[in-house]
């Protein structure tokens, strides 16, 4: 629903523009290199009211949270309408919402619909043992079906595998580490960030070949801590089984509406089909360009999601516990986050010369990049701004050309590639499937960790990690 909403708004929108304005061939955006840091406030806000609203006011951020999201998107574009003018303002808010929100939502709304329609049968027990083969394949399958995708078909199995449980948290916590982020890390179809580097020239398969013992040994580490802490907990808990309903038959272990792998497929097909087959530009709104195959690509999207509502029955997702709650969470947030991101992502974008200069010097050493800092400094600023476009900062800043990159700098390429990847797991908006698996995990009755305590974790477990391939790989 919230996919249909959003292209709804791109047509409104298209059909409601003066024919000047859609005529028009380009605007002036805001000028990233005169602009302060006094713009990313807002921003600043928006991620504070995520962390703080839900644990000190819980009822208003519950009923109010999409308006809040909204007021803090507002609290960019007035400033902006007020300095820059209508013109910049209206160009801004178009391109955030038709090239980045949108595609996003679309994409998210996808295939929450469609894995959502998929039901692993059986009874699965949520044992160490069943938990860490469950985040396993998780892992190896983010990196062929995109992190949303793994993530969206599996956090539901995870969660019914522990519902007897007592302590489940972590077992969620450890899912966004490894199947939301990291596990997406060896192919452009695993995280947007890398396939932004695949649209740029860089290989298919050299993410494969550079970051494969990486990520081998950063998901081994984490299994291994996994396990040993789902070990302690469960023998905490007493080894217990969940409870046997003997008014139900036993289910074989199987799937349930297998038709949306397929589904699922296709998802990826016209994703990466979108990046490869150029058609150019279908129309310009205000400036704003929007490329026929992105547009075929989202309607396709839809399709997909429209065909898996339709050969799915009822009482699949029914049992597959699922609602559109989450997918509305995630919208309402994410339209206050990307509009309210856009001064800090054109005050990195404008480099040397903007006010975050200090920071993108930090990558170079009298001519030599400095890995490490382009490891850390991609992966912090990916963990809170959107990775795509932070990696293409850093992607243009180390020069911009992939053969270059790939053979001459092929240790810069992988700290970016990283650092873009890995640390999106740092916090909960990091990465897109986070606050997804998240809010399914609280919809499942699931006490999940605020957003600040989320950090605790990952500050503690994947920061000391990351310090330790900084020292193995990019020293």
């Amino acid at each position: 629903m919230a996919g249909f909403f959003a292209w709804g708004v791109l047509i409104c929108t298209f059909f409601c523009m003066p024919e000047g304005a859609l005529a028009a061939a380009a605007h002036s955006s805001i000028p990233g290199a005169q602009l302060s840091v006094l713009w990313a406030i807002p921003f600043v806000c928006m991620l504070l009211s995520i962390a703080v609203m839900p644990l000190a006011l819980p009822h208003l951020w519950e009923r109010h949270f999409g308006k809040i999201a909204a007021l803090w998107g507002m609290a960019f574009l007035v400033p902006c309408l007020v300095v820059y003018g209508f013109s910049v303002a209206l160009y801004e808010f178009l391109h955030i919402i038709l090239l980045d929100y949108i595609p996003f939502l679309v994409l998210l709304f996808t295939l929450f619909t469609v894995a959502g329609g998929v039901r692993l049968k059986g009874s699965l027990v949520g044992t160490p043992v069943v938990n860490t083969g469950l985040l396993a394949v998780g892992t190896v399958l983010a990196s062929c079906m995109g992190t949303t995708g793994a993530a969206m078909l599996l956090i539901r199995p995870l969660l019914r595998a522990n519902a007897h449980r007592r302590y489940r948290a972590h077992s969620v916590v450890f899912f966004i580490f490894l199947v939301a982020n990291i596990g997406g890390s060896l192919t452009p179809l695993g995280d947007p960030p890398l396939f932004l580097g695949f649209l740029k020239g860089v290989d298919f398969f050299w993410t494969t070949i550079h970051l494969f013992t990486k990520t081998c040994l950063l998901a081994a580490i984490l299994l291994a801590i996994f396990f040993v802490l789902d070990s302690v907990l469960y023998n905490k808990e007493g080894c217990p089984q969940p409870a046997a309903n003997t008014a139900a038959p036993t289910e074989k272990l199987g799937i349930e509406g297998g038709v949306n792998l397929l589904f699922l497929l296709g998802v990826v097909v016209a994703v990466l089909a979108s990046g490869i087959c150029q058609m150019g530009e279908l129309v310009s709104v205000f400036g704003v360009s929007v490329e026929a195959q992105n547009l075929l690509r989202d309607v396709l999207l839809l399709c997909l999601a429209g065909l898996s509502l339709r050969f799915t029955s009822r009482r699949c997702r029914e049992l597959n516990g699922f609602s559109w709650a989450p997918i509305e969470e995630v919208a309402k947030l994410f339209f206050g986050i990307f509009v309210s991101m856009i001064p800090a992502i054109a005050i990195l974008r404008a480099g040397t010369d903007g006010a975050l200069a200090p920071l993108i010097r930090l990558v170079s050493h009298d001519g030599q990049p400095v890995n490490a800092m382009y490891f850390w400094l991609a992966g912090i600023l990916s963990s809170f701004l959107d990775n795509a476009p932070t990696y293409l900062v850093f992607f243009n800043t180390a020069g911009g050309d992939a053969q270059h990159l790939m053979h001459d700098m092929p240790a810069t390429l992988a700290a970016i590639s990283a650092g873009a990847v890995f640390m999106g797991a740092n916090s909960y908006i990091g990465n897109a499937p986070n606050f997804m698996v998240r809010s399914i995990a609280e919809s499942d009755g699931v006490r999940m960790p605020s957003f600040f305590g989320y950090m605790l974790w990952s500050v503690g477990i994947l920061v000391p990690l990351f310090a330790l391939l900084t020292w193995l790989f990019f020293m």
